[in-house]
């Protein structure tokens, strides 16, 4: 499969949009799961409390890694090639700073 949306860089908000509900839904149960295993001290939803913390930082890295690929600065093809020419120097250059 070649899609756009599973490369590295591309569709960074809508990867951030599904990890983030997913962030969201995660801290929703594991609140919940929390508060009543406080009021009922039931084995099942201590383990319940405890995956979700787990998903909940699993999720919260993607979120933080597409968020640093968007902030990430790219480098145009234009400006790579200004860049190579700005700082490219004349053959005689050398010569005359020696």
């Amino acid at each position: 499969m070649d899609l756009k949306v599973l490369k590295c860089g591309n569709c960074e908000p809508l990867k951030i949009g599904v990890h983030a509900t997913a962030l969201g839904i995660a801290a929703l149960c594991g609140l919940y799961n929390a508060a009543a295993w406080l009021s009922r001290r039931e084995q099942h939803l201590a383990v319940n409390t405890v995956l979700y913390a787990a998903l909940i930082a699993f999720e919260h890295r993607h979120v933080s890694h597409h968020i640093a690929e968007i902030r990430r600065p790219r480098q145009t093809p234009e400006s790579a090639t200004t860049d190579e020419v700005v700082t490219a120097s004349p053959p005689g250059d050398a010569a005359i700073a020696a």
